[in-house]
Formats: C-alpha cells, structure tokens, sequence
C-alpha cells in the first residue's frame, strides 16, 4: 500500500509540473517542397492549372544550393496553381511557406479593381457549397503599392479576403518567410468560423496593368504550432 502511495504522489507531481503530451506534439501537414518536378502538362506535380498562362508566361521548377522551387512569370495574363487537400484548419492553423519576389507589376495595387495585380497571391481555400459562388479565400499578398499589414475584400470576389504581407520592392530578390495563423485571420476578416480547409491556390495576374510579375515559392507546409529555427 505504501509503495503504491509513493507512485501516486510522484505521478501526480510529474502531471503537474511536466508539458502535457498535446503541448509537445508538433504536427506538420506538407503541402509542396517541389521536389518531385513537373508532369507532362508543365506544371508541379499534384497541382492543376487555374486559367491557363500566355505563351509568354511560364512555370518551371529551379534548385538553388538549398533545395528546389517554383517560379512563376506572368505575362499580361492571369493564372494559377491550385492544389485540393482537406484538412481541419483548426488542427493546422499554422500556414508557413517562403518567396521570392523577381519582378512586380509596377502600377499594381490591389486596392482599385483596373490595379489589382500581383505577383504573389497564396490563398487557402474553404468550400462551401455551391462551391463556385461560395468558396470563401484567405489570402496573403505581395503587392507593388497597397501597404504592408493592410487588409481588405477582394474587388473581383467579395468571398475573397486577404492581408498584404510585402509591399513594394525593398526586400525584392530575397528570400522571405512567412508564417500565418490562418485560423485566427479567418475569424478575424470574415467573422465567422471556418469551414474545412479545401486547398491552396498560388495565384499571379498582370492582366490589369498590362505589364509582367515573376516569383518564387518554396516549402509550403500546414503546422500545429509555429515553426523554428526557419532557414534564410
């Protein structure tokens, strides 16, 4: 009886004091490290086009001392690269990728519909049926005038809303991280909890401001928790 008077106390101490088992674990969700190249369409594999690119724009995957990536040109078109998977938001509210901004549309500036061009444009998609009317987008943007840290409602779309992250060339031709709460920025812009989690869409246009944009992605990945000790 003694004995298991002395396991009590010392589970009882460790519960207290130790993390808890959910607090350590640390899920992660991939979407794309773009290793696995393109298929016989031109574009990463997993993916499907939405809207098909000008013969003047491209898609191709490239490698750098690090590991491979996506770029993107634009060229006074509009297209995208969208990939369907369904997850729990709530469960990987955490959205973290990295880009590279190589050329932005000059006059663009998603505030004005004639502007709303943009380089980098990642959307998680949110289904809700009938999908094609309802489909709600958050969105997180690269943008050649609007400010840094603005937020607003789409111009085309008013499902789609969105925070601008960059702004302007100042850390253009640089790697850049990025780390959301999806989650929280859902609640935030559209009032109301989300969905499942349908996808995510890479989208570029140059149609308005009749110019070209090109960006690089790589290492989209969903997570349970922030992520550390990214790499530059």
């Amino acid at each position: 009886m003694r004995i298991l008077r002395i396991i009590l106390i010392l589970f009882l101490v460790v519960g207290a004091s130790g993390p808890s088992l959910a607090e350590e674990k640390h899920e992660t969700l991939i979407v794309d490290r773009f290793s696995e190249g393109l298929n016989n369409e031109g574009i990463p594999k997993g993916w499907s086009l939405e809207k098909s690119p000008s013969k003047e724009s491209k898609i191709s995957i490239e490698q750098d001392k690090e590991s491979p990536f996506l770029r993107i040109l634009s060229v006074n078109d509009t297209f995208g690269l969208k990939k369907e998977m369904s997850f729990d938001i709530r469960k990987y509210r955490y959205l973290t990728w990295r880009w590279k901004a190589l050329r932005l549309p000059k006059e663009g500036d998603i505030r004005k519909r004639e502007t709303d061009d943009q380089a980098g444009q990642v959307y998680v998609l949110f289904p809700k049926f009938p999908t094609t009317v309802n489909t709600r987008s958050m969105g997180y943007i690269w943008d050649s005038n609007a400010p840094q840290g603005f937020s607003g409602t789409s111009t085309a779309y008013s499902k789609m809303k969105y925070f601008v992250l960059q702004s302007g060339t100042g850390k253009q031709d640089q790697w850049i991280w990025e780390t959301r709460n999806v989650y929280e920025d859902y609640k935030k812009l559209f009032q109301e909890e989300p969905p499942a989690a349908g996808g995510i869409l890479l989208y570029i246009n140059t149609q308005h401001t009749k110019g070209s944009a090109e960006i690089e992605y790589g290492d989209l990945f969903f997570s349970s928790q922030p992520p550390k000790d990214l790499k530059p």
